[in-house]
């Protein structure tokens, strides 16, 4: 199973992995995103095209 990992310096805080998510594994905090649902993640990979920053990955677990 693998879980989305945001690299905090990366992130922009765009929203839009938090928009496109189809089961809102992302919240914003302090301007930054962050998977505070990760083990709800369908494996999409929705969030990882989007962000143009490449500051998301899916990490196995």
């Amino acid at each position: 199973m693998a879980y989305p990992v945001v690299d905090q310096e990366k992130c922009v805080g765009c929203e839009e992995c938090v928009d496109i998510c189809p089961v809102d594994v992302f919240e914003m905090k302090d301007g930054k995103s962050v998977p505070e649902r990760p083990e709800d993640c369908e494996e999409c990979e929705s969030c990882v095209e989007t962000c143009e920053e490449g500051a998301i990955e899916l990490v196995e677990d």
